[in-house]
């Protein structure tokens, strides 16, 4: 989330190579989808009000969304998990009554209570199709600033039934480290390293 969206999503673009899937948002009161190609000139001409940037490459999926922080800050994680693990996650959330949101049959978030949420998604064909016909780009690692690095990365350890290692965990390829320093609520995106 950030008030800079558009330069954030040309930064992904342009400098990072990837693929803008689409834009979402209002035009008056209709929902719209923007397929990539209309510049943000055409679309504020029209009146388009931005709810969301969808970008992809290989197997990372960047949303970035508006919002009041200059530096972006992030509103969720989201991972890819087996049948097993995904029902793990949501018995964990369950027993320690965190709130799980389904979104349609596409997503299913949990909230930490620690200013972030976790997108959490079972196999899936969609998913499998983007990993099958991505390149083998990935994030390698993640560092966020946070304002309690060490309950944000045990809280993230914990809902996922991983390791914590001081700040880090280890989510499939990829270490995400949270580092002192940062605002209150949701973290802000320090670094990313892509593999």
């Amino acid at each position: 989330m950030t008030s800079e969206l558009q330069d954030v999503e040309a930064r992904y673009v342009g400098k990072l190579g990837f693929d803008l899937v689409a834009r979402y948002g209002r035009i008056g009161d209709d929902h719209v989808t923007v397929e990539p190609g209309s510049s943000w000139e055409d679309l504020e001409a029209q009146g388009f009000r931005v709810r969301l940037s969808e970008l992809q490459r290989g197997a990372v999926n960047v949303v970035v969304q508006p919002g009041h922080w200059r530096i972006p800050r992030v509103d969720h994680l989201g991972v890819v998990l087996d049948e097993e693990d995904f029902q793990a996650v949501l018995a964990r959330a369950t027993h320690w009554d965190l709130p799980v949101q389904e979104r349609g049959s596409r997503r299913t978030f949990v909230s930490t209570n620690v200013g972030y949420r976790i997108e959490v998604h079972p196999p899936r064909d969609w998913i499998e199709d983007l990993l099958d016909h991505g390149d083998e780009f990935s994030l390698a690692e993640l560092q966020l600033k946070a304002d309690r690095p060490d309950q944000k990365a045990g809280v993230l350890a914990d809902i996922l039934g991983l390791e914590l290692q001081r700040d880090t965990v280890e989510v499939g390829e990829t270490a995400v480290r949270f580092l002192p320093g940062g605002p209150e609520g949701r973290p802000e995106l320090y670094a990313e390293r892509f593999a």
